[in-house]
Order: C-alpha cells, then structure tokens, then sequence
C-alpha cells in the first residue's frame, strides 16, 4: 500500500490517496483507498472514503508518489518498499557523491 499519493486527474483538482500498487502499463484503471482532497476534507462526490475507488487512467494526468514509498528493483523496474522498511538500501541514493567532469564544465563555460 503506497499512503499519501497525490493523483492528479485531468481538469480536475488533485487528491490524496491511498495506492493499492502502482499502475503497470496493462492496467486501465488507478485503484485507491483513503480519497480526500489536498486540505484532508472529503471531496463532494464520495459518500464514504473508506470505501475502495479506480479511477480510468484516461481521467488521470499523472501520479505523484512520495519519496521513499518505491525503490529501484534488480530487474530495472520499480518494488514497493513495505512499511517496515527504511527503504535505506533500495531507495533512491540522495547521499552518493557524483564526480564532477571538470572537461564538461570548461566546454559549458567556454560557450
């Protein structure tokens, strides 16, 4: 379960939610839990929030996940990370020094 997704639809203002799972390239539609609007309150469309939603992926404009809640899995794809986990190992690497291409950054200064 992936808490506090944003979804945003097309033309529509965005809602919190919760994920079942990601959405995979066969899928037509975002299944979802815990709908609410940015400010918490419950949209005007639903009676119960509680209750389980999908919404067709030709209403929705894109799915912001928060950091953390997915990790890069061995075969390049994507894996939840559970709850449990730190998502330290698997995560995204904000930590990791990358080198700095001194040949890259003259070129850039020099035009």
């Amino acid at each position: 379960m992936i808490r506090g997704a944003v979804l945003h639809m097309v033309n529509e203002q965005p809602l919190l939610v919760d994920l079942v799972a990601l959405p995979t390239p066969a899928d037509t539609c975002v299944v979802c839990t815990n709908v609410r609007m940015t400010s918490g309150k419950k949209p005007a469309f639903i009676d119960r929030s509680d209750s389980w939603f999908a919404f067709p992926l030709g209403r929705v404009h894109f799915v912001e996940v928060p950091a953390g809640a997915v990790a890069r899995a061995p075969d390049g794809g994507f894996a939840l990370v559970s709850s449990g986990d730190s998502g330290d190992e698997a995560g995204p690497a904000e930590d990791v020094e990358i080198p700095i291409d001194e040949e890259l950054l003259r070129r850039i200064r020099d035009t």
